[in-house]
């Protein structure tokens, strides 16, 4: 009986766990360059079940009884959101007249857990990645993200065109009034060790990730200004998993109530017959 209370309580911790990472997909459908979480569910414990029986055996001068068991399978009694994993394909490409907005458009990655981003510097002064191309100049005029992280060249040095009126062509090289620099273009070829940070931003687990630039790999790539990178999350396919979820909330809630009026009935009631 208890097994039972453990498995619809899981059922329903895990659900609402799924639910949460579908909301938050669905909270950035519209901010350029997310990358959608697919939450990964696991069964545990894993319980070996084996038929209870008894043969008897001729053994010196009386049978003897032993135990015996042929193996029926394995039971697993709960369930819970092992990881959530990012999805990196690209997302779909839009055009906005801003001549900051820079979409990165993947081409040719030697392996296929690669991906490619834009490198910056957070407020610690850190180098991070990100796919958000929507940018901005600042006010002592280096390219920035919206929330003030610092675009870098391919040298992990601020790039400062101190106006809007700058060009990027497709290798990523920008030039402006007496200033020319190449875009900071990061390769990961294992994308599966690289953690969401707040802002759009990715690192890896310990803060340090195995990125090269990509210009000297054998990657290809373009850079498109006044266009921007949307979000690769499929609403459609997002609100049917969350109606899905729901509804498996709702049946591990039935359950958890059917085990409590079993609870319940069997306390108040077993205990006065005979």
């Amino acid at each position: 009986m208890l097994r039972g209370f453990y498995t619809a309580a899981s059922g329903m911790i895990s659900q609402q766990r799924v639910q949460e990472a579908l909301s938050d997909n669905i909270a950035n459908v519209n901010t350029p360059g997310y990358k959608a979480d697919e939450p990964v569910l696991r069964a545990f414990p894993e319980m070996l079940l084996r038929q209870m029986g008894s043969n008897e055996e001729g053994l010196g001068q009386g049978p003897t009884r032993t135990r015996s068991g042929q193996g029926i399978g394995s039971l697993n009694t709960a369930a819970y959101v092992q990881e959530l994993i990012p999805e990196f394909s690209q997302g779909p490409i839009r055009e906005t007249g801003q001549p900051t907005d820079l979409a990165l458009v993947d081409g040719v990655l030697p392996d296929e857990t690669g991906s490619l981003f834009f490198t910056v510097e957070n407020e610690a002064g850190d180098v991070r990645y990100t796919r958000n191309g929507h940018f901005t100049v600042d006010a002592d005029g280096y390219l920035t993200t919206n929330e003030g992280n610092y675009i870098l060249d391919d040298n992990n040095n601020r790039i400062q065109p101190n106006s809007l009126d700058f060009v990027v062509n497709a290798n990523g090289q920008i030039e402006a009034d007496g200033m020319n620099a190449n875009l900071g273009i990061a390769y990961v070829a294992n994308v599966e060790d690289m953690v969401k940070e707040e802002n759009n931003l990715w690192t890896g687990e310990d803060g340090d990730v195995a990125a090269v630039d990509a210009r000297g790999e054998d990657v290809t790539f373009s850079i498109l200004q006044n266009t921007l990178e949307g979000a690769n999350v499929d609403a459609g396919k997002t609100m049917t998993d969350m109606m899905s979820a729901y509804r498996m909330f709702e049946q591990s809630q039935r359950m958890l109530k059917v085990y409590d009026e079993n609870m319940q009935k069997t306390v108040s009631e077993v205990g006065r017959l005979g």
